[in-house]
């Protein structure tokens, strides 16, 4: 495990509850009748007073036993949620595809149910480094180190560019980026092309590894770039650390995919995104050009993993079956409006 991880564990989020985890600490050991018919005060009192016994020492070695297996128990737990890494992808990984099915969480099954052609074969997730190539992830790229290069970004760790919205950090709030007059040079019609075509290969990706109706996955709000560095947080905007349900934070996801735009390992390290799963956290590695799909219910929480060195670059692309939800493509816009 990684010293940025494990201090994450330790200390910067809380994790998840489980069914799994021993409930020793509400109710206590069962208390234990002393067999008299006088019926005493087992709850209270000296039990070397009139009518009480004291424990026999093969009681308190049976509830010495019990207290020790409860403990075992929740130290197992906790090893497991807290320690246990697995590698769902690597950024050494060459990814045709790759997947990891999971069990629906009953709220997301019955949400999506309102949506025809939207409910998946089977929820999970799904990893490919063939969706999109390195020269249209490094055009993806370019928009957004530009965008930033206009404000500064954030004052914190985590800087936002939406070409939906045209949102855009500045210190510790947001600008409309098209009211810069520099914005008139941020994207060019090839850019929108690049991410227009990388928008609609991964709606199919997606579409055919869940087994969804053609056509019924719509570009959801917010669609945005993300980058990431080590500088301290200022707002909640800026601690992407924590676990979360997307489901929760944004209702209209269906599906969320993020398209990675450069390297774990070379361009930055730490960042990783993690699967909070009962069993083990699984890891992907960010790679130029890799996509990472999901089911956006409870059956995926997640989180990404303090930067601790270097840039990080991402764009997360959403997915709605609430057609009253979606947004449409951006277009160019040449000065402020």
């Amino acid at each position: 495990m990684t010293g940025s991880l494990k201090k994450r564990h330790q200390g910067q989020r809380k994790q998840p509850t489980s069914s799994a985890q021993p409930d020793s600490s509400r109710n206590g050991p069962a208390k234990e009748s002393n067999g008299n018919s006088g019926g005493g005060d087992h709850s209270s009192g000296d039990a070397s007073g009139p009518g009480k016994r004291r424990l026999s020492e093969a009681t308190i070695q049976r509830l010495l036993l019990r207290l020790a297996v409860l403990l075992a128990a929740a130290g197992v737990y906790f090893y497991t949620r807290q320690d246990k890494i697995l590698e769902l992808a690597t950024a050494k990984d060459n990814i045709g595809k790759r997947s990891q099915p999971v069990a629906c969480s009953d709220k997301y099954t019955a949400e999506i149910a309102n949506y025809p052609g939207c409910t998946p074969s089977r929820c999970g997730r799904v990893i490919s480094d063939k969706v999109v190539t390195p020269h249209e992830a490094q055009a993806l790229r370019d928009i957004a180190t530009r965008a930033f290069q206009l404000t500064g970004g954030s004052s914190g760790g985590a800087s936002i560019l939406d070409l939906h919205s045209g949102a855009l950090s500045k210190g510790s709030s947001f600008v409309n980026v098209y009211q810069l007059p520099e914005s008139q040079h941020l994207v060019s019609e090839s850019d929108l092309r690049i991410y227009k075509a990388v928008k609609q290969r991964v709606a199919h990706f997606i579409s055919e590894h869940f087994q969804l109706a053609p056509g019924v996955l719509k570009l959801a709000k917010p669609t945005f770039f993300s980058r990431m560095t080590t500088k301290e947080a200022r707002t909640v905007h800026d601690e992407y650390w924590h676990t979360h349900v997307d489901k929760e934070t944004y209702p209209s996801f269906h599906y969320t995919s993020l398209v990675y735009l450069n390297d774990y390992g070379h361009d930055f390290q730490g960042g990783r995104f993690i699967f909070n799963d009962n069993d083990a956290n699984r890891t992907v590695e960010p790679k130029t050009g890799r996509v990472s799909a999901f089911t956006a219910g409870w059956e995926n929480p997640h989180q990404v993993e303090p930067v601790s060195d270097g840039v990080r670059f991402a764009l997360t692309v959403a997915f709605t079956c609430d057609q009253s939800q979606a947004i449409s493509d951006p277009e160019r816009r040449t000065g402020p409006m």
